[in-house]
Parts: C-alpha cells; structure tokens; sequence
C-alpha cells in the first residue's frame, strides 16, 4: 500500500474514474445496442443524433477511442439508411 499522501490521493481518483468511465461505456453500448434493434427509421433517426453526440463526447475524453466513436456512428447510420431503402 502507498505511503505518500498524493500517491492515496492519485488511488482514490483513479477508482473513482474507472467506475464513471465503466458506467458510460456500457451505456454507451446499450444505448447502440438500442438503436440497432430499431425497424422505425424516424424513430431510429431520432435516437441516432442523441446516440451520437454522446459517442462523440465520450471519443472526445477518450473514455472510447475517437476512432471506435466514429465507427459506431458510421454503422449506426448505415443501419438507419438501410431502413429506408
């Protein structure tokens, strides 16, 4: 066990961080899990851009690589444009 006051400190946020990183990223995979079970495409489109922003922000504090959010949007709006045809 670390001794040095800072070295508890730096233990205690990074519990705290891993248990908020762990709760977005599996919502994040339920909420596209979500969207991919959709057949409405309006509706799909609707949860998308709400999907999206939140794989976007979660790329941009690289809770999920940025490439790994790109790529879940890009199959999700594949889906929904398969929806349509």
């Amino acid at each position: 066990m670390a001794n040095h006051k800072s070295s508890l400190k730096r233990i205690r946020q990074a519990e705290k961080r891993r248990i908020e990183n762990r709760y977005w990223a599996k919502t994040a995979r339920n909420a596209v899990r979500n969207v991919r079970k959709m057949t409405d495409k309006a509706e799909a489109e609707a949860a998308y851009n709400k999907v999206s922003a939140l794989l976007q922000r979660l790329g941009r504090k690289n809770i999920i690589s940025k490439n790994k959010a790109a790529n879940l949007c890009s199959g999700l709006q594949k889906h929904i444009n398969k929806l349509g045809a």
